[in-house]
């Protein structure tokens, strides 16, 4: 009997550690599901904008407005009798764009875009349809047309084009992530960006290098393999070369910066490098400028030197410094993106300011050949304002849905 009930006494204890096993094994699977379902909701949930963007953006556009001021008031005396004329120009402008940065932050949600294919379509064939219209019937200006009016108005699409470039990219990345995996994956929207750096280029070589340099660095981000993008620089630096040479002025500019031709091409830089040089550490001051008086778009594209010169070395650095914040939490954002689409759209932001700031600074110092590039917030320039601030709303909604 006594071994009877032991041997009942423990399959009674086997029994009981059996249920209390699977009990602990429910109750950890419930955990787990809940955690889940909490992350889910955390990564769906919007919570407030990234508020250190939205402060370094208006910051620059403010900066900007100043530094106009100073750089195009006695132009606009002398033309229009007026020294605030391109300061209200643009202060127009800055007031639409963050109009519609903070609309966009606050009640567009980005992630519209994967959900249906036709978003694709529309936004590809509407900037390749205006692009072959400015090129056909587009407003001619310094030998090249670049301008299109609707209206009264008229804007350059190949503003828009880093824009749309940006969202094709990251919808076609985000759609097609595991063919991308293989190296002929690539060829679909490299085609499809060729046609769009093809119809930029043909007049505005400057904003093609900006698109070129968003195409391969979203590309390479989502693509695992080194190797074809060797392939994919060695034929845009061939494109490159054949759209320079359809224009003489472009050849004039690299032999004139190379210091084999007297054609004066480079007579911009060395007034910007006068600029810099005479600002010393500290600057001139605001309004104190003189190369300002001489030197051809001093207000756009040379915009830099004259900070050098009115703010010194100080100011440069500080300017360079903002841009550097500004990536740093694009970066940020990129990591901590809630989908591959908000990571990709972050990373088409950083490749085109990075790339736009660094080739206006690097022409204004004389380290590459002149070309026509807007620094971004600061320069003149109404197309470029306002997409570059739409450009930043949605990429603030991008940082509404952070896994942070």
């Amino acid at each position: 009997m006594a071994s009877l009930f032991g041997k009942k006494s423990s399959s009674n204890k086997r029994g009981e550690k059996q249920i209390s096993g699977r009990k602990v094994a429910q109750l950890d699977a419930e955990r787990r599901e809940r955690i889940i379902q909490l992350r889910k909701q955390r990564e769906i949930r919007a919570h407030s904008i990234d508020y250190s963007i939205l402060f370094l953006v208006i910051f620059l556009v403010g900066f900007g407005l100043v530094v106009l001021y100073s750089t195009s008031s006695y132009r606009g005396s002398v033309i229009y009798g007026d020294p605030a004329y391109w300061l209200k120009r643009q202060g127009a402008f800055s007031l639409i764009g963050i109009g519609l940065m903070l609309f966009i932050s606050k009640f567009f949600d980005y992630r519209i875009l994967k959900k249906h294919d036709i978003f694709l379509w529309i936004i590809y064939l509407s900037i390749v349809g205006l692009l072959i219209a400015t090129l056909v019937s587009g407003s001619v200006s310094h030998g090249s047309s670049r301008w299109i009016g609707v209206g009264g108005l008229r804007f350059q699409p190949s503003e828009m084009a880093k824009l749309f470039l940006i969202l094709y990219l990251a919808i076609y990345i985000n759609d097609h992530a595991s063919q991308l995996q293989h190296p002929l994956g690539l060829l679909k929207p490299l085609l499809g960006s060729l046609v769009i750096i093809g119809l930029v280029g043909y007049e505005n070589f400057s904003t093609a290098v900006i698109l070129v340099g968003i195409t391969m660095v979203m590309l390479f981000v989502a693509h695992p393999k080194f190797y074809p993008f060797a392939l994919i620089a060695a034929f845009f630096g061939g494109a490159g070369f054949l759209l320079i040479s359809l224009k003489g002025y472009r050849m004039d500019r690299i032999t004139a910066f190379l210091g084999t031709s007297d054609s004066g091409a480079n007579e911009q830089t060395m007034n910007a490098l006068y600029a810099i040089g005479s600002g010393g550490l500290f600057g001139k001051g605001l309004g104190q400028s003189m190369q300002k008086m001489i030197l051809p778009e001093a207000y756009n594209d040379m915009i830099f030197s004259i900070i050098c010169e009115e703010l010194g070395l100080f100011g440069a650095i500080c300017v360079i410094a903002l841009f550097f914040c500004l990536i740093w939490r694009f970066m940020v954002a990129t990591v901590n993106a809630s989908d591959l689409l908000g990571s990709m759209i972050a990373v088409g932001v950083i490749a085109h300011i990075a790339s736009q700031v660094f080739i206006n600074i690097a022409v204004a110092t004389n380290i590459i050949p002149n070309t026509g590039i807007p620094l971004p917030f600061i320069s003149y320039g109404g197309s470029s304002m306002v997409f570059l601030l739409v450009e930043m709303g949605i990429m603030l909604s991008v940082t509404r849905y952070l896994r942070i």
